[in-house]
């Protein structure tokens, strides 16, 4: 089965735009970047439009690559007494303390779920692959799972939340000499290292479960990490693009709500 993100995401829009109707003030969505790459740029054209689609109201922050750490914390601190919720888009350019910037995002307004404080929402990669399994009927339980990546976005919340789940988890990158070794054995991969067509058929086993949450540009063209001849093999499978990307904007949006919608209650 290829996974339909594009129409799973439909079903969360239109609870969002339901529920911003609702509320009796705007939702408002903040968005610091910084020097955005190819894939950002894409990903944060789509959350702008989507944004505005449900009635989500957005103010983007874009900082020349020179900006300072400083810089990006003054623009994100300016953004959250005005907003509902604020996105950091990452990755921040090298010479910019990340954490230290992620420090100053409080967790009413962590929309990405960036900080181990953060629990009124799930992340939106979490939400997405949750919602992905849910529709398929799958079951994390007792179940073998690849991890393929570490970071912020992908990786460590995936690992997260299949322990949680009571999944056997291992987490691999795209530097570990024998990736295979981990996808071969494995019953449901998450794929987050951003590295085209990493995995191939013959690295994983029949009846497989694949989540490619991987982007990169190659050839101007937006990839995952599996192969598409992956989902041959594949009793699930999310391509990129229109898998996991399109849901965990839907996903992320709907957190925006929800983080309002917490701040209305404790008026």
């Amino acid at each position: 089965m290829i996974v339909d993100g594009r129409m799973l995401a439909e079903v969360v829009y239109s609870d969002v735009r339901a529920r911003v109707a609702f509320l009796k003030h705007p939702v408002r969505l903040g968005i610091v970047t910084c020097a955005p790459n190819f894939e950002t740029e894409k990903y944060l054209e789509i959350k702008i439009k989507k944004a505005r689609e449900v009635g989500i109201k957005v103010e983007v922050v874009t900082l020349q690559e020179t900006a300072s750490t400083e810089e990006v914390i003054d623009a994100l601190k300016k953004l959250v007494p005005e907003t509902d919720g604020v996105v950091v888009q990452l990755p921040l350019p090298s010479h910019i303390d990340t954490d230290a910037v992620l420090n100053a995002l409080p967790s009413s307004h962590d929309v990405d779920v960036l900080k181990k404080e953060t629990n009124e929402v799930l992340s939106p990669v979490v939400g997405a692959l949750k919602t992905i399994l849910d529709t398929c009927c799958v079951t994390p339980k007792e179940k073998f799972v690849t991890v393929i990546g570490s970071g912020r976005l992908v990786g460590l919340p995936a690992y997260n939340w299949f322990q949680t789940q009571g999944a056997f988890v291992s987490v691999v990158t795209k530097d570990t000499s024998d990736i295979s070794h981990y996808t071969k054995n494995a019953d449901i991969i998450v794929a987050g290292a951003g590295v085209p067509n990493l995995i191939t058929p013959d690295m994983v086993k029949e009846g497989v479960v694949i989540l490619d949450a991987g982007t990169s540009e190659e050839g101007g063209m937006l990839k995952g990490d599996a192969h598409p001849d992956c989902a041959s093999k594949s009793s699930i499978f999310t391509p990129v693009p229109g898998g996991i990307g399109p849901l965990t904007i839907a996903v992320l949006l709907r957190n925006v709500v929800e983080l309002a919608e917490t701040k209305m209650s404790v008026v």
